[in-house]
């Protein structure tokens, strides 16, 4: 299980216990974290799980694929360094202490 803070874009914060085994957005979804909206419910085929990953996890976390990348595109305010879709995080006991900023809207 790991600890995730999901900031909202006004700066509500949210610790969750996200069991291992779920994605970063399916942690959101469950406990009803607002900013993350997932329309293709994990299926890598939108953009409405994209968060700003806390600087201090970019170089943590697995490295984009092809397919997050060119979502990625069609995210509101994309940052080529910190932006993720949050459906292609797999939680393990190596995200525990994972903080992820939710943008000013999804698109």
């Amino acid at each position: 299980m790991a600890k995730i803070t999901y900031v909202e874009f006004g700066g509500t914060e949210h610790d969750v216990d996200v069991p291992n085994g779920l994605t970063v957005m399916e942690g959101a979804r469950d406990n009803g974290i607002p900013g993350i909206e997932a329309d293709c419910g994990g299926a890598c085929a939108c953009s409405t799980c994209h968060v700003y990953v806390d600087e201090a996890w970019v170089d943590r976390l697995p490295a984009k694929d092809p397919m997050e990348a060119d979502m990625l595109d069609f995210a509101w305010q994309p940052d080529p360094r910190r932006s993720r879709l949050t459906c292609q995080l797999r939680v393990g006991d190596n995200l525990d202490g994972l903080r992820v900023y939710m943008p000013e809207k999804q698109m």
